[in-house]
């Protein structure tokens, strides 16, 4: 199970990696454009996306 963690968390860092790469300035304005939203905003955002990572996680097992 380490190992599964290890790649999955390796991947997440792969995945977070490509936006600033190939568009930085599209990152920027994404990061710039967070930081106008409410704490409910965030976090429903986050709470989207955990449940999202849930079901993927489901899915794949």
């Amino acid at each position: 199970m380490n190992s599964s963690l290890l790649a999955a968390f390796g991947l997440m860092l792969v995945l977070e990696g490509v936006l600033p790469l190939l568009a930085p300035r599209l990152w920027r304005e994404t990061f710039r454009k967070l930081f106008e939203f409410s704490d409910g905003q965030l976090r429903f955002m986050g709470l989207l996306s955990m449940l999202a990572g849930l079901g993927l996680v489901l899915i794949v097992r």
